[in-house]
C-alpha cells in the first residue's frame, strides 16, 4: 500500500507545518499588542511637539529653517523605505514597496535622480535589485525600535537636504489601522509645509498659542525642535510599521494554520479512499480464489 504510506507522510508533514504556524501566530499576537502599545504611546509625543513646531513657525516668520525651504533648482530626490526584517507577513511589505516603485519611476521621468535610505532587511534587499542609490540603511532592529539606531541613517538625506542637494524627501511606510487593516503610506517628509503642520494640529486637538520667550534665541530653539520633529515623524513611522507587521504576521499565520487544517482533512479523506479501495480489492481477490477452489 505505497499509496497510503505516501499520503501518511503528507499528513504528518502538514501536521508539523500547522504547528509551527501555529506558534508563530501566537508569538505575533503576543508581540502585536506589545508592538500597539509602543505605538500609542509615541503618539502623544509626535502630537505635542507637532502642535509646538507648528506655533512656532507662524510666531516666528523673519527665521525660515531649512527644512520649510523649497529647493526647486536641486535635481535630486531622497526616499526613506520603511519595511520589516522578516518575510511572512502576507503582503505588508509587498504594498509598500509597489507604492515607492510607483514614485521612483515619477521621479526618474521628471528627471531627478533618487537617493534612498532602507530602514528594515526587505526594503534593502528591494532596492539593492531594482539598481537604487542607498545611501544608507539600518536593518535588524529587533522588536523594539531605538531612536539613536534611525538617526544616523536618515541624518544623511536630512543634512543633504539642508545644504539645498535634494528637491524633496518622501516616507514611505505601512500606517496601523486597525489588527486587519495596514494601509501603505508614501508622504512627503521635506520640505515641512506649515499649512500641513497646523492642520495635523488641529487634528490632534492642538490650540493656537503663539506667544514664546526664547532661550538663548529663537532660531536656535526651532533648529533643535525641527530637527526633532523630523526624527519623531520617522521613529512614528517605524512604530507604526513594526505593529502593522505584527498584526499582519499574525493575520497570516492564523490563516495558513486553517488551510493546514482543511489540507489534512482532504488528505485524510484521501487516504481513507485509498485504503477502503485496498481492503475491498483484497477481499475481492479472496473471494474469488475460493470460489475458483
Amino acid at each position: 500500500m505505497a499509496a497510503g504510506k505516501e499520503i501518511r507522510g503528507k499528513i504528518k508533514s502538514v501536521e508539523n507545518t500547522r504547528k509551527i504556524t501555529k506558534a508563530m501566530e501566537m508569538v505575533a499576537a503576543s508581540k502585536m499588542r506589545k508592538a500597539q502599545d509602543r505605538m500609542r504611546a509615541a503618539r502623544p509625543y509626535s502630537d505635542k511637539v507637532r502642535n509646538i513646531a507648528t506655533n512656532l513657525g507662524k510666531a516666528n516668520p523673519e527665521y525660515t529653517h531649512p527644512f520649510m525651504r523649497h529647493n526647486n533648482d536641486a535635481k535630486a530626490a531622497g526616499v526613506i523605505v520603511v519595511s520589516t526584517d522578516k518575510g511572512l507577513c502576507g503582503g505588508l511589505n509587498t504594498n509598500v514597496l509597489r507604492a515607492v516603485t510607483q514614485k521612483l519611476r515619477e521621479l526618474q521621468e521628471q528627471g531627478a535622480t533618487v537617493q534612498s535610505v532602507a530602514i528594515g532587511n526587505k526594503g534593502l534587499g528591494f532596492l539593492n535589485r531594482i539598481g537604487a542609490q542607498v545611501v544608507s540603511h539600518v536593518t535588524q532592529l529587533g522588536d523594539t525600535p531605538h531612536l539613536e539606531r534611525l538617526i544616523g541613517p536618515v541624518k544623511v538625506l536630512l543634512d543633504q537636504y539642508a545644504e539645498g542637494k535634494l528637491s524633496a524627501v518622501y516616507l514611505a511606510y505601512t500606517k496601523f489601522i486597525n489588527t486587519m487593516r495596514q494601509e501603505p503610506v508614501l508622504e512627503q517628509l521635506l520640505p515641512l509645509s506649515a499649512d500641513k503642520m497646523q492642520a495635523e494640529s488641529k487634528a490632534a486637538g492642538g490650540e493656537p498659542g503663539w506667544d514664546y520667550i526664547y532661550e538663548p534665541d529663537a532660531k536656535s530653539v526651532i533648529d533643535d525642535l525641527l530637527l526633532r520633529y523630523v526624527e519623531g515623524l520617522v521613529y512614528q513611522a517605524v512604530a507604526e510599521n513594526m505593529a502593522s507587521e505584527q498584526s499582519a504576521r499574525m493575520v497570516a499565520m492564523k490563516a495558513a494554520t486553517d488551510n493546514a487544517g482543511n489540507l489534512i482533512g482532504e488528505l485524510k479523506l484521501v487516504y481513507n479512499k485509498t485504503r477502503q479501495a485496498a481492503i475491498t480489492k483484497e477481499l475481492s481477490e479472496i473471494v474469488s480464489g475460493a470460489a475458483a477452489v
